[in-house]
């Protein structure tokens, strides 16, 4: 038994493909092939049902992975000391980032973070915080960007920036001066992002109890800020923002803003990662890096933080 022949089976367990799982490990198929058999020779199991498409598998071969993926990590570690103890930075590095922070933060910190490590190989991909759970617990991700606290036992935390809410009205704000309470907005007429999006379960925490479904004229939920903004220029509701995707709106839609009264509920995004704490160098690298961009565009400091989960 191998780590090279478990970090296969760990690939087509993934890609439940042989073929995919050959190119990504950067082999040919035939030879992952007889790779995976050898093993299952050698332990006398069969891990995989090849019968299935996609290939799934067997009971024997899913506590085979689990315990291939312990094994495989722990493997990395060794490299990770070698690594840390060089002061070398570099290498491989897959984050994950939610889908309402991808624009606006991405852009901020990514040239200078290339720029600062070039021997990095950063893999960024956009994902939800549940399958960003779920990526960090099998390995598929190194670390990820999402609202906190998440309180999961086999992932730490660490805080990047608080984020606050913002209301865009133009029916009210044409009217309103100064600031809002979170009493004052009718969430019946709220416009939403669609399930899977935290930031729509903070919103729904910060509102918690007070919607009523039944009595809408219609219900409507969109993926995208810049729709929701569209309806409620419409006049079909309001929406709530988080701060910095307020910033790139043009000056017309700035005067739609309502900023809430003090302490401002707020989102608290961190860089997260498994408790294995693999790569750990550049994760610091990372936080470092986004922490000397954002205190540039977020100076809030008296908030209440709003969780994603309920």
């Amino acid at each position: 038994m191998t780590i090279t022949q478990l970090k296969y089976v760990l690939a087509v367990a993934q890609y439940q493909n042989f073929t995919k799982a050959a190119e990504k490990v950067f082999v040919t198929q035939p030879t992952l092939s007889m790779q995976i058999q050898k093993l299952e020779e050698e332990l006398d199991v069969q891990i995989f049902d090849r019968s299935k498409k996609p290939i799934e598998l067997t009971e024997t071969g899913k506590k085979i992975v689990n315990q291939a993926r312990n094994i495989v990590n722990e493997s990395d570690r060794i490299q990770d000391i070698v690594d840390q103890e060089k002061g070398f930075i570099g290498g491989e590095f897959k984050l994950g980032v939610i889908p309402t922070v991808m624009p606006t933060l991405l852009p901020m910190f990514l040239t200078n973070f290339i720029n600062k490590y070039p021997k990095v190989k950063l893999i960024i991909e956009e994902l939800t915080t549940d399958s960003i759970i779920d990526s960090l617990q099998d390995g598929t991700i190194d670390a990820a960007i999402a609202a906190t606290p998440l309180n999961h036992e086999l992932i730490k935390e660490r805080v990047l920036y608080y984020e606050p809410f913002v209301v865009y009205d133009p029916r009210k704000a044409a009217t309103t001066t100064g600031k809002i309470k979170v009493d004052d907005i009718n969430v019946d007429e709220l416009l939403l992002l669609e399930d899977g999006h935290c930031f729509k379960d903070s919103v729904l925490n910060l509102c918690k109890g007070s919607r009523d479904t039944d009595d809408d004229r219609f219900m409507l939920e969109s993926g995208s800020f810049e729709t929701l903004t569209k309806l409620a220029d419409e006049g079909l509701g309001m929406t709530l923002l988080p701060y910095l995707n307020t910033l790139d709106l043009n000056e017309r839609k700035q005067n739609n803003l309502i900023h809430f009264e003090e302490p401002s509920p707020a989102r608290e995004v961190s860089l997260i990662y498994h408790r294995s704490e693999l790569k750990l160098q550049i994760i610091e690298a990372l936080q470092k890096v986004i922490a000397g961009v954002i205190k540039g565009a977020i100076a809030f400091q008296n908030v209440q933080i709003i969780s994603p989960k309920a």
